[in-house]
C-alpha cells in the first residue's frame, strides 16, 4: 500500500487476534493486487445495530490507481452468520477480493463484452473434426470446439459459414465459448 491501512473499530472491544486477521487479509490483498494505493477498514460492533440484532458489520474502501474506488459494506440483513466476528470479516474480505478481481480484469480488458454477440467466418477445421478456427470481423483468428457449436450443428458448418459468437480468452489465447450459425441468408460469404 501507498499509505498506511487504516483500521477502525466502533462499539466494540479490539483484541490482537482480530487485528492479526485484518493484517493478514491485507497482505494478501497487497500480494495479489499490489496496485491498491489505500485501504480504509471499520469495523462496527453488535452494539451500534438496533434492528439487526448482535451483528458485525465490516466496511472495507479501497483506492484503486486509476482514481476508482472499490467499497465493500451494508453487510447482508437477517444473516446471522454475521454475529461471528471472524465470519464478518472473512466475508467482508472475500467480496473486496472479487471486486478487485473484477476490476482487474476490467481494467486488462480480459471481461466479455456484453453489446451482443460478434460475426466471423469458418476458415478451417482440424482433420480430426473436432475443433475449427473462424476469424472474425476484425481479422483475429479464434479457436472454437465442437462442444462450443450450438445445438450440435458441428458437422453443418463448412469453410465460409458465416456465425455469431461469444469470444472469451482461454489458456492458449481468444476462443470461442459459443459458436451459432446464422440464418440462411447469412450463411455464406
Amino acid at each position: 500500500m501507498e499509505t498506511p491501512v487504516e483500521i477502525e473499530f466502533q462499539d466494540m472491544a479490539v483484541n490482537s487476534a482480530t487485528r492479526e486477521l485484518i493484517a493478514e487479509h491485507v497482505r494478501k490483498l497487497e500480494q495479489r493486487y499490489g496496485r491498491v494505493p489505500a485501504c480504509r477498514i471499520v469495523v462496527k460492533g453488535p452494539g451500534s445495530h438496533h434492528q439487526t440484532g448482535g451483528q458485525y458489520d465490516v466496511n472495507i474502501r479501497l483506492a484503486l490507481p486509476d482514481g476508482r474506488d472499490v467499497n465493500i459494506g451494508r453487510t447482508p440483513k437477517g444473516d446471522e452468520r454475521h454475529s461471528d466476528l471472524s465470519f464478518a470479516i472473512n466475508d467482508a474480505f472475500k467480496r473486496a477480493r472479487r471486486r478487485l478481481q473484477d476490476n482487474a480484469r476490467r481494467m486488462e480488458g480480459m471481461v466479455k463484452s456484453h453489446e451482443g454477440q460478434a460475426i466471423g467466418t469458418v476458415v478451417r477445421f482440424d482433420p480430426a473434426g473436432n475443433f475449427g478456427f473462424l476469424r472474425s470481423t476484425d481479422g483475429q483468428e479464434i479457436y472454437f470446439h465442437r462442444n462450443s457449436v450450438v445445438d450440435g450443428k458441428f458437422a453443418e458448418l463448412a469453410v465460409g459459414t458465416r456465425v455469431m459468437f461469444a469470444d472469451e480468452i482461454g489458456e492458449k489465447g481468444p476462443q470461442a465459448s459459443t459458436v451459432k450459425l446464422l440464418g440462411k441468408h447469412g450463411l455464406r460469404v
